[in-house]
């Protein structure tokens, strides 16, 4: 399988997602408490989102999901 290079925004990217992704599955594993609520954090949501719209990526969720599965294919 061909390796996709990154630039350094996509990498941004692509990590600001995984950070996004790690975060969300953290919160559904942790037991529910009634004074936390099951938000990701706003300043997650904005990292990913910045990091996103800098790697031109913002909107064209397909070219990103080329990347991330390229970047870090399953095993």
């Amino acid at each position: 399988m061909p390796t996709a290079v990154l630039t350094d925004r996509e990498r941004t990217a692509v990590q600001a997602y995984l950070r996004l992704l790690h975060t969300v599955r953290a919160a559904f594993d942790a037991p529910a408490a009634a004074d936390r609520p099951a938000l990701v954090p706003p300043a997650v949501l904005a990292e990913a989102d910045q990091a996103l719209a800098r790697a031109g990526l913002t909107g064209n969720e397909e070219a990103f999901f080329d990347l991330l599965g390229n970047w870090c294919p399953e095993p």
